[in-house]
C-alpha cells in the first residue's frame, strides 16, 4: 500500500477534469499519492499533471488539430516540461475508449484506467511505445504500477 509521504501542495499538482462527459473520479487523493510515488521511484517530481476525462469526439478533435491524426485514441499527453526531472503536462483520456479496452482486454473499467493513466505518466518519465521491445517494457512498469495501487 502506498503511503502519503507528499505534502497537500504536492498532491495539489494532479489534477482531474473532466470536458464533454459527466465524470464522477473518486478517490483523488489516493490517485494523486500513486501517481506521485510512480514518479519519484523514476527519479521524477511533478510541477503538474492535469488529467481530462473526455468522449472520443473530444478526443478524436485533438487528434486532428494538434497531432494531424484522424483516429481514435484512448489518450493524448501532451508534455510541457522544460527541466528534464520536472513534469508538466495535460493527459486527455476517453473514457469510451477506456470502456472499450477494458471490455476487449478482459479486465475491469477501473483496472484499465489505472493502466491508462499510468501509461501517460510513464511517457512522461521517458518510457516509449514505438518498438516492440519498448511496448513490452512499457506494460510491464504499467503492471508494476498498476500493482503498487490496491483499490478499485
Amino acid at each position: 500500500m502506498i503511503k502519503n509521504s507528499f505534502s497537500d501542495k504536492e498532491l495539489r499538482k494532479i489534477q482531474f477534469h473532466s470536458e464533454g462527459i459527466v465524470f464522477k473520479f473518486k478517490r483523488k487523493k489516493m490517485y494523486r499519492l500513486w501517481l506521485l510515488t510512480v514518479a519519484k521511484a523514476k527519479n521524477y517530481k511533478i510541477d503538474y499533471v492535469n488529467y481530462v476525462f473526455c468522449n472520443d469526439d473530444f478526443l478524436v478533435k485533438i487528434n486532428q488539430e494538434f497531432l494531424n491524426h484522424d483516429t481514435l485514441t484512448d489518450i493524448i499527453t501532451f508534455e510541457y516540461t522544460d527541466d528534464d526531472k520536472k513534469i508538466k503536462s495535460d493527459i486527455y483520456i476517453s473514457i469510451e475508449r477506456v470502456l472499450e479496452n477494458a471490455a476487449t482486454n478482459g479486465v475491469d473499467f477501473a483496472t484499465e484506467l489505472k493502466r491508462v493513466m499510468v501509461h501517460g505518466l510513464l511517457h512522461l518519465c521517458g518510457y516509449s511505445d514505438k518498438t516492440e521491445e519498448e511496448t513490452l517494457e512499457m506494460t510491464k512498469q504499467e503492471n508494476l504500477a498498476i500493482q503498487m495501487l490496491q483499490i478499485n
